[in-house]
């Protein structure tokens, strides 16, 4: 069967997305919930034990607390109110938390800790999985039981006002709310102000239940300047004030009214230190949770410290304050502080109801659930409550049924712990055989596009792809029989529990048969030439394919990292390995240089020099040069043909740049395991050193443009100029650097950061012109080459104004390093566009570490898409966000670019000049004629055309053939 290359390459893609999409669905499975969970019908609250004696309470228990008002605070650490921060700005909750009337947790939100999934779980007490992180950012409604949804069925009042996000999960459950934009960050006082602004008169209001605040302010301080920001100690002190407001109208309003209210505090996750997250770290993961409420009694010199437990603990608490049935997909355990001033009985009916739910959860998600040691010791537990009962209702005062219900109770907050880390480990589990039934068919692909790369990379090539002899051959049904018997093994296991399972036996039959034919046709392509490629006729037949050391090390760190991913501590900590993959390269590079400079050229490599006196032109590693002169001979050494400035330039320039690495290293600290170690950029950032990083933002601006200006137009030079100290205007604006002449204003920067824009923009359209121009004069090629440096050049002062001043040195070290390796190693040891194209890769890569990024959500800075904007918009917010993230490999990316059309641009000079003194006909614009020293013909006219063709279907793109 023929098939073309695009069609062989779409049908690869096709199955590719096959194969990814199965892997994403066992990687991020669906949730464990209760069967049940979209029925609005109430359940009746399961009975209360009994052992020979019949009892009476079948109901729920009394309400703990007649209102219930829970404060928010985003990004919320538990440092901020339990350490030095909450001393010093929350005065009247520290006197709270450590005199008054109220219990202390730290609460430790799960992965991912961003907003959404932080609200499902405090609200259901549920674990949402990594796929919400997408749903963050367009909420849909929640169908899943909830604390709001029971409240509301109950008939209780609720009220919101704050992020919107919860308006989109809960739309019909509020009699009055007011959502406020979350994603715009650069607002950190109106988005607050708007909350706070409907505290007075609904306090003094009777009419609801259940009052929800959710600020915001926090948040946006700490995306925008990180937890060390002066207004932090700000926000703080302005959530203390509106926390003792709220707590001193309740006490007011509650004088003699039974049951009391409860003031809840709360944050939905923590920041990172760099002021973002999303990840796992400790400042990220822990969140103080208090009850405040005069229900809890508390004695002169009772000290308590904050119990850690978890926030999906908050869910079932809430219900059972209100007096409400607890969510059924809720996790979570009973906050036992908060009932252990209630009589016994109720007590043990609180620990039941929940033990009870959880237990319910578990024989609905695991199938033997009655070897999980929690359910053990739940029916041990309700057995010895049963007894209680028995006793309790014979005499109700004794000291043996005090002893009896202390050990019934201990008991059951055994099984509640025991059932909830179950549970948490049973929510979202990988789905491991649906995972790798997805990762055969991706690798089994990619195989077979790495063999058919080499020979089908034209646009006429036709492969020859054997279907016929893969289903008549052994192998095959060998294969699919085994794969059948795997996929019965695994579907009919007691304990499995995947989707690849519940797939039809069509489905599934076909997806084996297609993993079979791949393996098939791998083989056959490793043993024997099963794809066969017709080359067209323009295409020379052979190619060198000669391998350098500089080539082997490149081929084997990409491969190597590659391989490397399939490990999640690499993956967590893959900046490392870009950072050994750069130094090797650099050293690799250094001795290369050493090796041409000092120990001779290459023999078997042609040399030439360009006319001109530029740098050498051909794309092949050799320091040497040509002599036109009569009885020129061929240089030996670079040193014969570089002058001396030259020779130490290239000499130094790979110690130069693993000099530039190391110290990038050192500005920011990245990765999972030694992110919270001081860096530069940390020094940096904090408020008592503003001034130098005023100075080094500075510094690094001027740097930019002299890197820039040397291929500008003057028009795109001047904008260049005017753009940089449009930048530095705007960190001053926002308070980041000082101006000299001005202090202490800080703004949103609105006008600065658009003066930018407009800047930006003026520069690409005139590196577009220039482009068009170049499309339309065939022979202008150096306005190709000047337009897309222009265009260049305004992605950098994009980067500039979108990164933190104290990255602005990452921007400088990136265009210095492009500088050194095009004018130094890159030109004068002659690489070939394959080997510069990796190059450019792996500095992109490494560059986007140097950022501060990691594969951690919590990296990603969301303030850089609010530049400029006074309100939220989605498309650019996204955009502007992407391009900060990645500036480091777009700009490398760029560069790359910029470097082969130059390169292209002087080969096509140098062939029309060689054109034209010799008078012979280059066979396409592809090639590229230089002269070199051949004794055997007489005069100017000693030389020898080696033609260099670009052939698409060579690994490395260069042949190298001689023609008279």
């Amino acid at each position: 069967m023929r098939l073309g290359s695009g069609t062989f390459a779409a049908c690869c893609v096709a199955i590719e997305v096959l194969g990814v999409a199965v892997f994403l669905r066992g990687f991020f499975p669906a949730p464990v919930r209760s069967p049940s969970r979209t029925e609005h019908r109430a359940e009746p609250p399961a009975p209360e034990p009994s052992s020979g004696a019949s009892s009476n309470w079948t109901k729920l228990p009394p309400p703990l607390f007649s209102k219930v008002v829970i404060m928010l605070i985003d990004a919320l650490r538990d440092d901020f109110v339990f350490g030095s921060k909450g001393v010093k700005f929350m005065p009247y909750l520290t006197y709270l938390v450590e005199k008054g009337a109220s219990h202390s947790f730290v609460a430790e939100a799960k992965p991912p800790t961003v907003t959404m999934p932080r609200i499902k779980a405090l609200m259901t007490g549920s674990l949402p999985g990594f796929v919400d992180v997408v749903r963050n950012f367009d909420s849909p409604a929640l169908l899943e039981d909830s604390v709001l949804r029971q409240a509301k069925a109950a008939g209780k009042r609720i009220i919101f006002y704050g992020d919107e996000t919860w308006v989109k999960l809960f739309p019909e459950h509020f009699t009055e709310y007011d959502g406020t934009t979350s994603f715009f960050v650069s607002d950190y006082t109106e988005v607050d102000d708007n909350v706070t602004r409907h505290l007075d008169k609904v306090l003094e209001r009777d009419d609801w239940d259940v009052l929800i605040l959710h600020y915001l302010g926090l948040d946006h301080i700490g995306h925008a300047s990180g937890p060390e920001s002066p207004l932090v100690g700000r926000k703080l002190s302005e959530m203390d004030g509106v926390l003792m407001r709220i707590h001193t109208s309740l006490l007011s309003r509650e004088a003699g009214v039974l049951p009391p209210s409860a003031l809840v505090l709360c944050g939905d996750h923590g920041m990172s230190e760099t002021g973002s997250h999303g990840a796992s770290s400790v400042g990220e993961v822990n969140t103080p949770l208090i009850f405040i409420s005069s229900a809890f009694e508390r004695k002169t010199g009772d000290i308590r410290h904050p119990k850690h437990v978890q926030q999906t603990d908050l869910a079932v608490t809430l219900a059972v304050g209100l007096g409400l049935p607890i969510p059924k997909n809720s996790v979570g355990s009973l906050l036992f502080p908060i009932v252990e001033r209630r009589p016994m009985r109720e007590q043990l009916r609180f620990l039941h109801l929940n033990t009870v739910q959880l237990v319910k959860l578990l024989q609905e998600n695991v199938p033997l659930y009655k070897k999980d040691p929690g359910f053990e010791q739940f029916k041990m537990s309700e057995r010895l409550h049963g007894n209680w009962i028995k006793l309790y209702l014979e005499e109700s005062n004794s000291e043996v049924l005090s002893h009896l219900g202390a050990k019934v109770r201990r008991q059951y907050r055994d099984a509640l712990e025991t059932l909830s880390l179950s549970l948490s480990r049973q929510v979202a589990p990988y789905d491991a055989y649906s995972m790798a039934v997805g990762t055969a068919v991706v690798l089994e692909v990619l195989t077979l596009l790495l063999l058919s790369i080499p020979k089908a990379l034209g646009s006429k090539a036709e492969l020859e792809v054997p279907l016929s002899s893969p289903l008549f051959s052994l192998l095959f049904y060998l294969t699919l029989l085994a794969l059948s018997a795997v996929h019965i093994i695994v579907c009919t296991s007691a304990e499995s529990s995947c989707y690849f399972c519940s797939l039809s036996w069509l489905t599934a039959g076909g997806v084996m048969v297609l993993i079979s034919l791949l393996l098939c046709a791998v083989v056959s392509a490793l043993t024997r030439t099963s794809v066969t490629v017709k080359p067209p006729s323009t295409i020379p037949a052979h190619c060198s394919s000669r391998w350098s050391e500089l080539d082997l090390l490149i081929l084997s760190g990409t491969v190597g990292h590659v391989l490397s991913l399939g490990a999640s501590s690499f993956i967590e900590e893959e900046h490392q390995t870009w950072y050994f993959l750069v130094n090797t390269l650099c050293l690799a590079l250094c001795r290369e240089v050493y090796s041409n400079c000092f120990l001779g050229n290459d023999p078997d490599l042609p040399v030439a020099r360009a006319s001109d006196g530029a740098a050498p032109v051909l794309p092949f590693r050799s320091c040497g040069s040509d002599s036109e002169g009569d009885g020129a001979q061929q240089p030996s050494s670079a040193s014969d043909v570089l002058g001396a400035h030259e020779k130490w330039m290239v000499l130094a320039s790979p110690w130069a740049v693993l000099t530039c690495c190391r110290l990038l290293r050192s500005l920011n600290q990245t990765g999972v395991q030694w992110a919270h170690r001081p860096a530069l950029g940390h020094w940096l950032a904090s408020s008592d050193h503003k001034a130098a990083l005023s100075v080094l933002a500075a510094l690094s601006l001027v740097m930019v443009f002299v890197l820039l200006q040397r291929r500008c137009s003057p028009v795109s030079r001047g904008a260049t100029a005017l753009g940089l100290v449009g930048v530095y205007c705007y960190r001053a604006a926002v308070g980041n650097v000082l101006f000299p002449w001005q202090r202490d204003n800080v703004s949103k920067g609105v006008v600065e950061a658009r003066f930018v824009y407009v800047l930006v923009l003026g520069i690409l359209f005139t590196g577009t012109r220039n482009l068009l121009k170049s499309q339309v004069v065939a022979a202008d090629s150096s306005s190709r080459t000047v337009g897309l440096w222009e265009i260049h050049s305004g992605l950098v002062l994009l980067a500039a104004l979108l990164l933190r001043p104290h990255n602005l040195p990452v921007l400088v070290f990136s265009l210095l390093i492009q500088i050194l390796m095009t004018k130094f190693i890159w030109k004068p040891l002659k690489h070939d566009a394959a080997e510069i194209t990796i190059m450019h890769y792996w500095f992109g890569q490494a560059f986007f570490y140097f950022q501060g990024n990691s594969n951690n959500i919590a990296s990603v800075d969301v303030s850089a898409g609010f530049v400029g904007l006074d309100d939220y918009v989605e498309i650019p917010t996204i955009l502007l966000t992407a391009f900060a993230t990645y500036a480091g490999p777009i700009l490398w990316a760029s560069h790359l670019v910029n470097y082969l059309s130059s390169e292209t641009s002087r080969r096509t000079r140098v062939v029309q000049e060689r054109k034209g003194r010799l008078g012979m006909d280059v066979p396409s614009p592809w090639t590229v004629c230089v002269l070199t020293s051949h004794p055997a013909l007489p005069g100017r006219w000693r030389s020898l055309c080696v033609i260099i063709n670009i052939n698409p279907t060579c690994f490395f793109p260069f042949k190298l053939a001689a023609r008279n």
